[in-house]
């Protein structure tokens, strides 16, 4: 069997792209998608369970992360919030990736693309991880990202506004001390939070004319 890899899979151009150059490379590829729901509606949600279908990926997990992201917001210090998040959902993935034997994890992060994406925020993200980080599109541009997405047909499913900075900074931390995200995160039930957003989670599944067969067993936290 080859390797595996679990793809955090938003509604953007990014990941997508990082998704399918990862299986290009021959790994197989499981798709997880964080939903601000209840914060939003599902279109998100929508959004990924197409670009899924684009791409041929077998196996989707939708996590419902909105009430622990508004948590966050509300518990710690507002401006390492895209951190902090972005943690919470590292820590989901590691347990997807336990769930499906995966090897690693693969991000859409493109360095310094936006002010969260910075060496010294991705160096705190990454310490949260239990499986290596995967980021393939980390020296790209954004014009090259969009150009790839229209080749492999991504682009206009990932058309239109974003909503991962919905509960985010308008001055968000660029350069995050691991000591300080450590400290953060004393405020808040990290643990709790993972098996919250897990419970009941069942992987949705994809094949033959690519539309969703049925689901498997739900996802618990790891224990």
């Amino acid at each position: 069997m080859g390797l595996r890899a679990v793809l955090l899979l938003s509604g953007g151009f990014d990941s997508p792209v990082a998704g399918h150059l990862m299986a290009r490379q021959g790994y197989d590829v499981i798709a997880s998608h964080f939903s601000l729901e209840p914060i939003t509606d599902d279109g998100s949600t929508v959004k990924s369970r197409k670009l899924v279908e684009i791409l041929g990926l077998p196996t989707l997990y939708v996590v419902r992360v909105g009430e622990a992201f508004a948590e966050v917001a509300h518990a710690c210090h507002r401006r390492f919030y895209f951190v902090l998040t972005k943690r919470l959902m590292v820590r989901l993935a590691d347990a997807i990736a336990d769930r499906e034997s995966a090897d690693v994890l693969v991000t859409g992060e493109n360095l310094g693309q936006v002010s969260s994406q910075t060496l010294m925020n991705l160096r705190a993200i990454d310490a949260a991880a239990r499986h290596p980080v995967l980021r393939p599109l980390i020296g790209m541009d954004k014009q090259e990202i969009m150009d790839r997405a229209k080749r492999i047909g991504t682009y206009d499913t990932s058309v239109g506004p974003e909503i991962c900075d919905l509960l985010g900074p308008p001055k968000p931390a660029t350069a995050a001390r691991i000591e300080q995200i450590l400290e953060e995160e004393t405020k808040l039930d990290i643990d709790g939070l993972v098996s919250g957003c897990l419970r009941g989670v069942a992987p949705e599944k994809f094949k033959g004319e690519r539309t969703p067969v049925a689901q498997a067993p739900s996802l618990e936290a790891p224990r």
